[in-house]
């Protein structure tokens, strides 16, 4: 059996980062880091469901004058969407003959550092794809996405226990626009406008669009070099971003990008959170761990939650036609909330 007094060593080494870990996952992704810089990173202290207030009607208002009577008939204003705990973990692993061919304090505590390294970059690789998903993956055991809150067919599916299909249920439905030929530097930008301007709800806007290859090289194309503002906090963070009537346009595409070239994400992140289990949060789970039959040592660091919306109205999604179509992009709409 592995040198047990390196267990504790490795146990405290990972705990240690398990900090760092939740701060680079944020750190790899622009919608999740800028929930966490919102403070949407909200913690979750149990349960089985998250939930989310939705407020969805409206009261009365009566004008009058004098002794007129003021009319209140009772009304359904509120309601919740019910979203599922998910859990996920990244196992580290360092055998005895590792630790062995590494003997030396020094030499040792570098070989947990890579093992914890390679797992922070597994966790944020891992959630960074997660994000675009839409729920299904490992046999709907994933987080549900934006491919599930921001749909590209906003009137079928259930979110948060909700179904859009049903009628009285357009509030819960997002804004979804199909190019029908191909976006270009020029059609582009007009069908951006549109969605835009479809989301904005007086002072309420997107404040973050989130674009795969395609439609980012198209508005990038489509700027004069005036134009070219861009965000600095953004871009130091690493992230490649312009902007856009006040929002971040954000590359989320190239080697290790998770957006869909063809995808253009319009999000109000205000109605946008990631719902962290205070228990689960990129810590290590169950202690030590000695494997029963092997010479090595295990640890397990897991993550517990899901991406939940308050919204969806205000969410919009523009989608790009096949780029083998023709040149001259048109638009159609999939679904126009009220």
């Amino acid at each position: 059996m592995a040198n047990e007094n390196y267990n504790e060593i490795f146990t405290f080494t990972l705990e240690n980062r398990s900090g760092q870990i939740a701060d680079a996952v944020s750190s790899n992704n622009a919608l999740l880091n800028r929930l966490r810089a919102k403070g949407h990173n909200r913690v979750i202290h149990g349960g089985s469901k998250i939930l989310e207030e939705l407020e969805y009607g409206q009261g009365d208002m009566s004008w009058y004058s004098g002794y007129d009577s003021i009319q209140y008939t009772p009304k359904q204003l509120f309601t919740a969407a019910e979203y599922s705990l998910k859990l996920c973990a990244v196992p580290v692993a360092v055998s005895g003959e590792d630790m062995l061919k590494n003997s030396g304090k020094y030499q040792v505590m570098d070989l947990f550092e890579k093992r914890i390294d390679n797992a922070q970059k597994t966790m944020c690789n891992k959630m960074s794809e997660a994000v675009y998903g839409d729920g299904t993956a490992a046999g709907g055991k994933a987080i549900g996405g934006l491919a599930l809150l921001v749909a590209d067919a906003p009137e079928t599916g259930t979110v948060g226990g909700i179904n859009r299909a049903t009628s009285g249920n357009e509030f819960w439905r997002n804004k979804s626009v199909t190019a029908t030929k191909a976006f270009t530097a020029e059609t582009l930008r007009p069908a951006m406008d549109k969605m835009f301007l479809s989301l904005c709800r007086g002072s309420d806007k997107p404040d973050l669009i989130i674009a795969g290859n395609n439609m980012y090289v198209n508005f990038e194309q489509s700027l004069t070099a005036l134009q070219r503002y861009t965000e600095p906090k953004l871009a130091e963070a690493g992230f490649t971003s312009l902007r856009y009537k006040g929002a971040d346009v954000v590359f989320d595409g190239g080697q290790g990008g998770n957006c869909p070239d063809d995808k253009m994400y319009f999000l109000n992140t205000n109605y946008i959170y990631l719902r962290t289990h205070k228990d689960r949060d990129m810590k290590v789970i169950g202690g030590d761990r000695m494997a029963v039959n092997q010479d090595a040592i295990y640890k397990i660091v897991g993550w517990a939650g899901n991406m939940t919306m308050s919204n969806a109205a205000l969410q919009g999604v523009l989608i790009d036609k096949s780029a083998d179509d023709s040149e001259n992009a048109e638009t159609k709409t999939e679904s126009n909330p009220e």
